[in-house]
């Protein structure tokens, strides 16, 4: 434990008793399950031992399932009826608690998924202003509606309104960012949320748990844990579910959406696989797209579905860029998320550094070669990241999502070779392109914005910033997350109509005088 700051020690095992459900945060008393780091609290290493939660069952599962429908009650519950600007209330006061968990939460952030300490707090931060975005977003388009259009003798008020219960699951990789990028414009919109926090990032959700007990009415936020199969399956069976949100695997999505007894009723929100490629030109700056492809690839170790995870390199300099970039990858320091400098760290998942041997071993034995001298070597919780090179088609790490460290790297001679091969590809998120000539760049960013939804010019993917779409095609998402569209992907537009004349006009004139009602309303939202 001398190795370890002070600060970041784990004291003692926390155990998450409580779940959060109609407002309450209840006691369980049932079964638990542990929860391990594959960081080291010893000398001689061991997991650590963080905590334990609750194994939670179908009884759960519609439990909290009732809770959230019962809140929303068709629409005509506290929740969706409230006045835009007192949910953004809510909101501002679960945010400023928030707030005040980020040392407990950034460092199980550390410990649960490994994830570098500035990585740790950045995810934080970033979340945090994630949500005040989300609320400026909000005004601004709660301005922009309230106002009464007129057409072909009819005048109304368009707004948008939620669409029911939201069953959000989140990602192990960004357990609280991207989790609260479907948690919170569910929630503001006006829809009645079930959250299962993801296998790996479990405990971290406990310091927010009296915050969303205190900042919302009772049902609008229900917290659950367990087995997707065991909890998120009853709830979908229930058929109450109006929105599944959920960021992860395609099989765990489609399997979902098949307990889901009216599959036409269900609204998808999903961010699932992608195989990103990056291709350098002849003509590119080699170290520029070096230092990208290295960030790219290797931040938070490759586990991103944003993580450049196949390079096309351009047979005139695939040596030079080979050389250079295994240097590099060797160069990168290895360590635990609290030392300064670190770069790569420990894999949450005590299984992934057999999957990715297993990955190696299949395409050394079809023809590859670890170019890096590092490429490949185990510790008890990491295998270094391998630069694999050549890979042919033959070979598992050319299909499959590694979502770990290892880098699979393909020479061509025609462009057109790297297109076909997004062409033919189950996935469809981004590209990185990488190059100068604005002759051999135009057509092909016209080619390449038809097969993916972002490309990036001379830079690694990404998902931020969070004003732009986030999105993808084919097996890679369906909806688009922004701070802008994922307020509109959980909600609906609904209207007010009326035939324009003396009679409707006085009445519309008096419910806005009154201001009895919520939604007919031209209040201006500062």
């Amino acid at each position: 434990m001398n190795a370890i700051p002070l600060e970041y020690q784990i004291k003692e095992p926390f155990i998450q008793d409580t779940y959060l459900v109609n407002g309450v945060l209840k006691k369980w008393s049932g079964e638990f399950t542990s929860v391990y780091s594959t960081i080291s609290s010893t000398e001689e290493y061991a997991p650590t031992l963080l905590g334990s939660i609750p194994a939670m069952g179908e009884a759960e599962g519609n439990e909290v399932t009732n809770a959230a429908f019962e809140a929303y009650d068709n629409g005509q519950g506290l929740w969706p009826t409230m006045k835009v600007i007192d949910r953004i209330k809510c909101m501002q006061d679960f945010v400023t608690q928030m707030k005040a968990t980020r040392t407990e939460v950034v460092k199980l952030l550390m410990w649960e998924i490994g994830k570098s300490l500035a990585d740790s707090e950045k995810e934080f931060d970033r979340t945090v202003d994630y949500i005040y975005d989300t609320i400026e977003d909000y005004k601004e388009l709660d301005r922009t509606n309230a106002r009464f259009t007129k057409s072909q003798g009819i005048n109304a008020m368009v707004r948008r309104g939620p669409l029911g219960v939201v069953l959000c699951l989140g990602p192990y990789n960004y357990p609280l960012n991207e989790t609260f990028a479907l948690l919170i414009p569910a929630i503001i919109m006006g829809n009645t949320v079930i959250f299962k926090p993801a296998k790996h990032g479990v405990l971290l959700i406990s310091p927010l748990l009296e915050a969303f007990k205190s900042s919302f009415p009772k049902g609008v936020v229900n917290i659950v844990y367990g087995r997707g199969r065991d909890v998120a399956s009853p709830v979908m069976k229930s058929g109450k579910v109006a929105v599944l949100a959920l960021i992860g695997n395609s099989k765990s999505a489609i399997a979902l959406q098949d307990q889901h007894p009216n599959k036409n009723r269900l609204r998808l929100v999903l961010g699932l696989e992608a195989k990103n490629p990056a291709i350098i030109l002849p003509d590119a700056d080699l170290d520029l797209a070096i230092q990208e492809c290295v960030a790219g690839t290797l931040s938070f170790n490759g586990q991103r579905c944003t993580a450049l995870k196949v390079l096309y390199v351009h047979e005139s300099i695939a040596a030079e860029f080979n050389k250079r970039f295994s240097e590099k990858v060797d160069a990168l320091p290895f360590g635990n998320p609290w030392e300064k400098g670190v770069f790569l760290t420990p894999l949450p998942e005590k299984d992934k550094p057999a999957y990715i041997q297993e990955l190696i071993d299949d395409a050394t034995s079809k023809g590859a070669k670890i170019l890096n001298k590092k490429g490949g070597e185990h510790s008890e919780n990491y295998i270094f990241p391998a630069v694999l090179f050549p890979v042919n088609k033959e070979m598992r790490v050319y299909h499959e999502e590694q979502f770990g460290p290892v880098i699979p790297v393909l020479s061509f001679k025609d462009i057109q070779e790297p297109l076909n091969d997004m062409a033919e590809s189950n996935y469809g998120q981004q590209v990185s392109l990488f190059g100068r000539d604005i002759k051999t760049i135009a057509p092909l960013i016209d080619t390449l914005v038809n097969i993916v939804c972002r490309v990036n010019l001379n830079s690694s993917c990404q998902r931020g910033p969070d004003v732009y779409p986030f999105t993808g095609r084919k097996d890679s998402a369906v909806a688009t997350l922004s701070i802008h569209d994922a307020l509109r992907s959980f909600s609906i537009r609904t209207f007010v109509a009326s035939k324009d004349n003396a009679y409707n006009n006085e009445i519309l004139q008096a419910l806005l005088n009154s201001k009895e009602s919520n939604f007919i309303t031209t209040d201006y939202i500062l």
